[in-house]
């Protein structure tokens, strides 16, 4: 059999069909794997022939030339490797697979280190955009070796979103790095949308403010500083009518939100690194709570609702949201800063950022003045440190702090929009309470406590603490 493909791709549901058929587009010489015969044939019939879809894995991965280049778009876990042990027959030493799911990225180490050993190779790489986005040009953030990416880049830029002509796809850095900075690239996304959905409702609830004239400040807002997929999305979903009943969609909507695990993966790892993010945590919590929708009911009959209305103004409001989303990206960026320093991965953090620019969820106007921070010092330990952002931040925080203080008057709750203002006041004290959790700590566990005035850890008899 000729191999005469240059890339291979395992996994054509919605979301790796369009990736595939973009590559087709774009001139590639690429093929597809599915293994029920009747959808492989559906798919080449789509493409009236243009595309090989193989339901046979050996035909499949002998068709690709070498070193073959095997993408996977499959349910992550355990369906990823059942798929990988499945094609590990034929495969031929320096074929690497490329794993393009939604994977932790602690499986992609596994994976990378299970299969060099057994003298293949393996590159994690997170694709977001959606299906519109793997159709049209997906934000991709590939991690592994320089050959590696050597081999498949033509492909990947070929379909990637651009910004000004860039391609938003590179490597990110070594191991699991593409897997993790996507992971962060979530976390990001739970804080921004939890604080899109308390401004809305701090306008709405808290303001008395009605769904169109929400809706037309969200198409305002996308004009500015604030222009971005998020909010121009949520500017759509707030003009829909239901098609069931009378009134705005978005009114029928449950107020359940579902989650896939990646920003609590994106908390859990800030957790063992030592690194706040408290805007994510915030986010995950806030989810996790909208799940409570029988027990708030219980709660709400007993305690009561909102507790008033508030006068906001709405450009306060824009301010504070834009606060808060600069504020998400800073928290991000610093953990993946920290995760490479941490595990090796030599991530350039302007690269980041500039893959993200484009074709991704968390896509902004504000990603490129990131960008431009991290250009003119690459070791910027914080994103407040940036004469630029921080001046920016410092001037935003007054409507953070206004918009926070209506919530709390209201009785409205805004986890993310509150954990936001705390982020940045805690990082402009000099000093924090934490001397008083020392001495707690010391008192009941003898954990000794440092000193600001000498070296060294110090244990005080604390029976004698009586002032005198």
């Amino acid at each position: 059999m000729e191999a005469n493909h240059d890339f291979g791709l395992i996994g054509l549901g919605t979301m790796g069909k369009a990736l595939l058929l973009n590559m087709l587009d774009n001139g590639n010489q690429v093929v597809g794997y599915n293994r029920t015969p009747s959808k492989a044939q559906a798919i080449e019939a789509e493409t009236e022939g243009r595309l090989k879809v193989y339901s046979d894995m050996e035909a499949f991965v002998k068709s690709i030339r070498r070193p073959r280049a095997i993408m996977l778009l499959v349910t992550a876990g355990a369906a990823t490797d059942e798929v990988i042990e499945g094609m590990l027959p034929f495969l031929e030493p320096d074929d690497f697979i490329i794993d393009g799911g939604n994977a932790h990225f602690r499986d992609t180490d596994r994976r990378l280190k299970d299969l060099t050993a057994k003298g293949f190779g393996f590159m994690g790489m997170g694709v977001s955009g959606g299906e519109e986005g793997a159709r049209r040009g997906p934000s991709m953030m590939p991690g592994g070796t320089p050959a590696q990416y050597d081999r498949v880049g033509k492909v990947l830029e070929s379909v990637a979103a651009r910004f000004d002509g860039a391609p938003c796809v590179a490597l990110m850095g070594h191991g699991s790095a593409g897997h993790y900075v996507k992971m962060v690239h979530n976390g990001i996304e739970y804080a921004i949308m939890q604080a899109i959905a308390e401004v809305y409702d701090v306008l709405h609830r808290g303001a008395d403010h009605g769904v169109p004239e929400i809706a037309d400040l969200f198409g305002k807002w996308n004009e500015g500083e604030l222009a971005s997929f998020l909010t121009e999305i949520t500017h759509v979903v707030l003009q829909k009518r239901d098609d069931l009943a009378d009134g705005w969609l978005v009114d029928a909507i449950s107020d359940k939100a579902k989650a896939k695990g990646t920003g609590k993966w994106t908390s859990q790892d800030a957790f063992d690194l030592g690194i706040p993010v408290p805007a994510i945590d915030a986010a995950v919590s806030a989810r996790q709570l909208s799940g409570y929708k029988a027990l708030r009911g219980e709660v709400s009959a007993v305690q009561g609702g909102v507790t008033g209305v508030v006068s906001l103004n709405p450009d306060v409001v824009r301010d504070a949201l834009l606060a808060t989303m600069l504020l998400a990206y800073a928290q991000g960026l610093t953990l993946i800063r920290t995760a490479s320093l941490d595990y090796g991965y030599e991530t350039n953090l302007e690269t980041v950022a500039k893959v993200w620019r484009a074709g991704c969820i968390i896509r902004s106007v504000q990603l490129e003045p990131i960008r431009a921070a991290f250009a003119a010092n690459p070791d910027l330990e914080s994103l407040l440190l940036d004469a630029a952002f921080g001046e920016k931040v410092r001037g935003l925080i007054p409507s953070l702090r206004s918009t926070v203080e209506a919530a709390v008057a209201a009785g409205i709750p805004a986890p993310v929009l509150s954990a936001s203002l705390a982020y940045y006041d805690g990082f402009r004290s000099v000093r924090l309470p934490a001397n008083v959790i020392q001495a707690q700590r010391d008192f009941f566990g003898a954990h000794t406590y440092e000193r600001l005035d000498r070296e060294g850890s110090f244990h005080a008899h604390w029976s004698d603490a009586s002032g005198q």
